[in-house]
């Protein structure tokens, strides 16, 4: 009897926390592990999960588990349904409704009683950690949509006390892919080149339709769909206090980052974030670091400048970014200690401050990369459900900043005067509606008034007033406000590059004027601003245009694409690989063709043979490059963007030289900033536009006329200005290069003409105020 007694214990003791009761009387489920809905555990080589797949597990889990809820919030740009789960404890489950109104009420203390901070400590006491895991927006970074599930499985099914401590006191907010059409495009490019010598590639094309790895870069404009579902559908309801978002990094680089971030840190970010993310990815790395991971970096890489990949920094929570070192793809590979290399801020060669303990090389695994992220995700769990009380305080605490009423002589608030000119108009509200409704987007209140006077100057009805006194005002002012990059040098003396770019400013992009004012004053508000996103449009006209689609994906061609599909006024086109350049006769098909953004190199040669399978390789090559001069001088229109410019200085052989080219970063940088341009307004691309107007400024051109005999066929539309600093917002070093040059030209070539922008006239969607010079080329 006794033998069989301790069976039966051994027995429960394995197999109850794999059973989920659905209520009384119902009958127990048990709770699916990943590997018997997918045939193969998350982390096997050579194994991705298909979207459908995922989403039938998570379903599963919900059915098997009274800790998970799952729904879908929406549908993807492709149409794909974008999910989450919501996973703790299932008595807090029950009051989820409780719980988003304690996170509303924190988050803005204007909602407490006549006492608020007694009100704040009763809801402290009662709220709980509110953790959103975020995976897979990177597609090709494949480890943390697979491990999503690892997660969710430990998470529903264990009977561990540190699991049960975080679903006591947490409530996880859990994303498998903030991009699940990439998991698809992705999987279905590996699944088709397994077992070939390109097995482990990268896709050939965009693994988002258009923005690639821009995907999360669009935490300030919202252009994108998935963008706009993660912020009105999670961000804005439950105010998590901590963001987990899981990445993957290069292959020979440190084996993890965690924060805190290295420097810059954007100057509107609150204390108390920057002291919340360094509190706990110190506390990760310790933890990970304890138990014999290897290869750890902190401080290092990755700044917290933009709010284009941390919106929740200016919406009271931290976030903790992970980067796990690569495979390629799901496939193997191994790492030789003289393979490592030297990072930003550390050297994984070798031992330093924020990198003790070196990873010696070796073979590195997908089971490797799912390993680190669940074990570091299980760390943050498990240090959000511990510390509670200090999360939810140190929430309260940036609300309360937030709100307080501003003193004289601080920024009270920011004025968007009503304009004449409406502006570009993107499918059909003006540049002021595109803003007000980027601000709104984040949860930022925008008032309309009737007419008042501010800082001695009256404005009129119509006058949109953003206070900075409310919750999200420091994102208002983020975007509004020039940004002044620090000069940051290396030991050489050497700029440092930031992780991203240097500037932010919405309303110099849009072209909306916004005024901040630094005493309070009175207005009388008319309404809140109201703002929906239109659908787009289709004229149904045969397209005469086409934008040049290389096998190497490009961003900028895929934001080319949908700026004209989703805020053009109805510009169709096509879109023109290499091997339809190479075959001829364009004009018979098109009177313009766009070149977006890519280096000549790869717009020339493409991927190099045996890189990619023979019909992706060799660029437009020769053949290509002649059928372009023969398209334009037959009378074609030929739009080159930004670094694509030089390649048609160089091929086409124009009587244009860059003068940035060949100079050291000392002596010219400009790594993504805004600068001012003046315009010829008697020219048909410039037509009703103001005379002065921006650029952005990425590793772009500056174009000057290299043969006099030839400068009849040059005509400059945008330079910079002789006798100013061309810098508006970001970061410039060698701005006097730029004086008197210039920014945009036409260059007659027998027939036709080519336009060549020495910027990016479309950035990221968000550049409406070069909107009607580029739409403006694309006119026959």
């Amino acid at each position: 009897m006794r033998t069989r007694t301790v069976a039966l214990a051994l027995i429960a003791a394995i197999f109850l926390p794999l059973l989920s009761f659905q209520g009384a009387g119902a009958v127990p489920v048990a709770v699916p592990a990943p590997e018997e809905v997918l045939g193969f555990r998350p982390g096997d080589d050579r194994k991705l999960a298909s979207w459908r797949q995922v989403v039938d597990y998570f379903r599963r889990l919900d059915a098997a588990s009274e800790r998970v809820r799952f729904e879908e919030l929406g549908k993807t740009t492709m149409g794909a349904p974008f999910v989450m789960a919501t996973i703790s404890a299932p008595e807090n489950l029950a009051r989820l409704e409780e719980y988003k109104k304690i996170q509303q009420r924190l988050a803005d203390p204007r909602l407490l009683d006549a006492y608020p901070d007694r009100e704040a400590a009763r809801l402290i006491a009662r709220g709980k950690t509110i953790v959103l895991i975020t995976c897979g927006i990177h597609s090709t970074e494949v480890g943390s949509y697979l491990s999503s599930m690892l997660i969710a499985h430990r998470l529903a099914s264990s009977d561990e006390p540190v699991v049960r401590e975080i679903l006591r006191n947490t409530i996880v907010l859990l994303v498998p892919s903030l991009n699940p059409d990439g998991v698809d495009i992705v999987k279905n490019w590996y699944d088709k080149t397994l077992g070939t010598p390109f097995e482990g590639t990268e896709p050939p094309e965009l693994y988002h339709k258009y923005t690639g790895h821009d995907d999360n870069r669009d935490w300030y404009a919202f252009t994108q769909r998935e963008t706009r579902i993660t912020v009105e559908k999670i961000h804005n309801i439950w105010h998590p206090q901590i963001v987990h978002d899981i990445h993957q990094q290069g292959a020979a680089g440190s084996r993890l980052f965690l924060p805190p971030y290295m420097q810059p840190v954007e100057p509107n970010v609150p204390k108390q974030i920057v002291e919340g993310y360094t509190q706990l990815g110190l506390a990760m790395k310790d933890e990970l670091r304890a138990e014999g991971f290897k290869g750890i970096t902190w401080d290092s890489t990755y700044d917290a400048w933009t709010p284009s990949r941390a919106y929740s920094h200016y919406h009271g929570g931290v976030r903790i970014l992970s980067e796990t070192a690569s495979a390629k793809l799901a496939t193997p590979v191994t790492i030789r200690p003289e393979d490592l290399r030297a990072g930003l801020g550390y050297d994984a060669r070798k031992a330093s401050a924020n990198f003790p303990d070196v990873w010696p090389g070796g073979e590195w695994r997908l089971r490797d990369i799912t390993n680190y992220m669940t074990r570091a995700a299980f760390s943050l769990l498990s240090h959000a459900a511990r510390n509670r009380e200090l999360w939810l305080r140190r929430f309260y605490e940036i609300g309360k900043e937030a709100v307080r009423p501003r003193k004289p002589g601080e920024l009270f608030a920011f004025v968007i005067p009503p304009s004449k000119n409406k502006g570009y108009m993107v499918r059909g509200q003006g540049n002021i509606d595109f803003l007000a409704g980027a601000l709104l987007e984040a949860g930022v209140e925008v008032f309309e008034s009737k007419a008042f006077t501010a800082g001695g100057v009256r404005y009129p009805a119509g006058t949109l007033v953003v206070p900075m006194a409310q919750p999200y005002g420091a994102f208002a002012k983020t975007v509004l406000e020039a940004q002044k990059y620090p000069d940051i040098r290396d030991a050489e003396g050497r700029p440092q590059p930031p992780y991203d770019v240097t500037a932010h400013t919405l309303s110099l992009l849009t072209g909306v004027e916004a005024r901040p004012v630094f005493s309070p004053f009175r207005f009388q508000k008319v309404a809140e601003k109201g703002y929906g996103w239109n659908g787009g449009c289709g004229d149904g006209v045969p397209p005469r245009r086409a934008i040049y689609r290389s096998h190497v994906p490009s961003m900028d061609e895929g934001w080319t694409r949908f700026v004209l599909d989703e805020q053009s006024k109805c510009i169709n086109y096509l879109s023109l690989e290499d091997k339809e350049v190479r075959a001829g006769n364009l004009n018979r098909r098109f009177d313009t063709i766009i070149i977006p953004d890519q280096s000549p190199r790869l717009i020339l040669e493409g991927y190099r043979p045996g890189a990619m399978p023979p019909e992706l390789t060799g660029g437009m090559g020769a053949e290509g490059v002649r059928a372009l001069r023969e398209f334009v001088e037959a009378g074609g229109t030929l739009v080159c963007l930004n670094k694509a410019s030089d390649f048609a200085i160089e091929q086409l052989k124009l009587p244009l030289r860059d003068v940035t080219e060949g100079l050291k970063r000392t002596e010219f940088y400009s790594p993504g900033s805004i600068l001012r341009t003046e315009l010829d307004t008697t020219h048909p691309l410039a037509a009703g536009m103001p005379r002065e107007s921006i650029a952005w400024v990425e590793n772009s051109p500056v174009f000057e006329i290299s043969d006099a005999k030839e400068a009849g066929r040059v005509r400059v539309i945008a330079r910079y200005p002789a006798n100013s600093d061309a810098l508006l917002s970001g970061w410039l070093l060698g701005g006097e290069r730029l004086r008197g040059r210039a920014a945009l030209v036409e260059v007659k070539l027998g027939k036709g003409r080519v336009i060549l922008f020495g910027f990016r006239p479309q950035y990221r969607g968000q550049s409406l105020a070069t909107y009607p010079l580029f739409f403006n080329a694309l006119r026959p």
